[in-house]
């Protein structure tokens, strides 16, 4: 092989190589971001997969909420209807963050506990995650609950109905 082939070819292979390692770098990363949405009932199921960082979605539990005294420490549980999951947070909760209303926590199971890293509250009665919509529809059909009429990220406004 003659030496600007043989150049050329090395060029190339660097240039492959190094498109490679970006594409790998930006996927590592990627994954790393990536949290899903599980329900209490779909975690202990084990669904949720050891180790792996994830979204609990639910509400939380009536009289489970408790603060170290203290401390930033909390600990609730948060319930899908069929199953609770305890919940510890070390932090400053959300201002409409309560018991008996939604929640999402990100975070890691360890020990059979889920601790959190971060926990949103709900904010607003009208809007909801299709994700959250779709898997509480779910469990309003389970145990024959009457669901809101409106609601849900695809829920179109409706109009009164004329006499």
């Amino acid at each position: 092989m003659n030496p600007v082939r043989r150049r050329r070819l090395m060029w190339i292979v660097a240039l492959v190589a190094a498109a490679s390692l970006a594409a790998s770098l930006v996927a590592m990363a990627l994954q790393r971001n990536v949290a899903y949405l599980y329900t209490p009932s779909e975690v202990l199921r084990g669904d949720a997969g050891e180790h792996a960082r994830f979204r609990l979605g639910g509400m939380v539990a009536a009289d489970s909420f408790k603060r170290t005294p203290g401390s930033l420490e909390a600990r609730f549980e948060v319930t899908d209807g069929d199953a609770r999951m305890p919940v510890s947070y070390t932090g400053i909760l959300p201002d409409l963050f309560r018991e008996k209303q939604a929640v999402i926590a990100t975070g890691r199971v360890v020990d059979g506990r889920f601790v959190a890293e971060e926990v949103l509250a709900k904010h607003d009665e009208t809007y909801m995650p299709k994700e959250v919509a779709d898997k509480m529809g779910i469990a309003h059909k389970k145990h024959d609950v009457q669901a809101p009429a409106a609601g849900g990220a695809s829920a179109q406004p409706t109009s009164p109905a004329a006499p």
